[in-house]
């Protein structure tokens, strides 16, 4: 694939795919034939379009080989479009990657010292992703305050990336099981 001068690359992916609920959350399941032809398994940016309504988002693994992204209410409302429906998707992957957003305790723990704070702004934009998504992938708070402290301790002896972490799973706790993305409702 080749890119422009913004860092997207020029050939744009298509599917179709139906959006559907768990809990509060609204997803769209990329197609697999799509997301095979996506750069990575895991973690993918991209420009996305819904219904000529463009945005740019972080396509999160589904832990099968496939990618997902969470349609929040905004995005359905800009769009058109609700749980149930059938939507057609244009895809471009992007080199250039949005900052996570930092959860409050995983930054006030950084910054308690500032060699681990000053890595943490070294480090490139998707290792924080990594760092985050590995500290969050668990629904238990206490496991979650010892990921942001081993984390802390990793970051001080010079690690740039967590661990013995499988960037292909679906590391959101509220719609997978075991680092897979759950299946739409039977109906």
């Amino acid at each position: 694939m080749s890119t422009d001068t913004r860092g997207r690359h020029t050939e744009s992916i298509h599917c179709r795919s139906t959006l559907f609920s768990i809990g509060v959350w609204t997803i769209l399941r990329i197609a697999k034939e799509a997301s095979s032809q996506l750069p990575s398994r895991g973690l993918v940016s991209v420009e996305a379009c819904i219904n000529d309504v463009s945005f740019r988002t972080v396509l999160e693994p589904d832990g099968k080989g496939s990618h997902w992204l969470s349609v929040d209410k905004a995005l359905q409302d800009s769009c058109g479009i609700q749980a149930g429906e059938a939507v057609e998707l244009k895809l471009t992957p992007l080199t250039d990657w949005p900052e996570p957003e930092v959860p409050e305790d995983l930054e006030k723990a950084l910054m308690l010292d500032p060699g681990v704070f000053a890595l943490w702004k070294d480090i490139t934009t998707l290792a924080r992703w990594d760092w985050i998504r590995w500290i969050r992938s668990t629904q238990n708070r206490e496991t979650c305050m010892r990921r942001i402290d081993a984390a802390r301790d990793k970051m001080a002896k010079g690690e740039r990336r967590p661990c013995c972490f499988n960037r292909n799973m679906c590391t959101e706790p509220e719609v997978s099981r075991s680092g897979v993305l759950l299946d739409p409702p039977k109906e």
